[in-house]
């Protein structure tokens, strides 16, 4: 039988999965939860080590909610001009082969990097992210890219019952799955947070998709 865990031992489990993270430098990222909702507080060094705070918090069992309070301080060497990060950016879109030419613009603001533009998939537009979130320099993304309808909502429906009946867990029975214009509506009752991230992601790998509205429920 699983057991809901009380907000101190969900402290002392994120904070333990932060401290294990190698990325992370888990002693300047404060942890508060309340009522299963873990607000992270503190400094980090670069927007990439922002993200690793949040992923790691969303490995944790129990996890309801995420409120991100974290602030990115970089260190004087890692400083650069809109101008610098914006160059590189456009570089690291260009270079990169998943993404289709020319279709990601970008904007900087701030050390901010703002990317728009169409793609065909989910995969393009998380990989526009990731090659822009560890340059020197960034101290957030904007992603402002949107995807192109191409599949009827019967078509999007169809993929995403069977990609769950595949990969979820016995309780993708437990998941309600409707799609109007591209959108999907995910709800239903999920045990943690992995589970829910695995309901999403097989909602964003069908073609069509725009985007996913998440209304499920963690109870663990």
């Amino acid at each position: 039988m699983k057991t809901t865990k009380t907000d101190i031992e969900l402290q002392k489990d994120v904070m333990a999965e932060l401290q294990w993270d190698v990325s992370l430098d888990a002693a300047k990222i404060g942890v508060e939860v309340a009522d299963g909702v873990v607000t992270l507080a503190g400094h980090v060094r670069s927007y990439a080590e922002k993200h690793s705070a949040e992923k790691a918090t969303q490995r944790v069992a129990g996890v309801r909610a995420i409120a991100m309070a974290l602030e990115v301080a970089l260190p004087g060497t890692s400083v650069r001009t809109d101008s610098d990060i914006a160059s590189a950016a456009q570089r690291a879109l260009a270079w990169n082969l998943a993404l289709p030419e020319s279709k990601v613009k970008v904007s900087v603001t701030g050390g901010v990097v703002t990317l728009t533009g169409e793609v065909d998939w989910a995969y393009q537009r998380d990989v526009a992210g990731g090659a822009v979130r560890y340059l020197l320099g960034v101290k957030g993304v904007n992603d402002q890219i949107v995807l192109r309808s191409r599949a009827t909502g019967a078509t999007v429906k169809a993929d995403i019952e069977a990609a769950l009946k595949r990969r979820a867990t016995d309780d993708g029975q437990h998941l309600g799955v409707t799609v109007d214009k591209g959108v999907v509506t995910l709800t239903g009752l999920v045990h943690s947070w992995s589970e829910a991230d695995l309901a999403r992601n097989s909602a964003w790998g069908s073609a069509g998709v725009t985007r996913v509205v998440d209304q499920m429920q963690i109870q663990p």
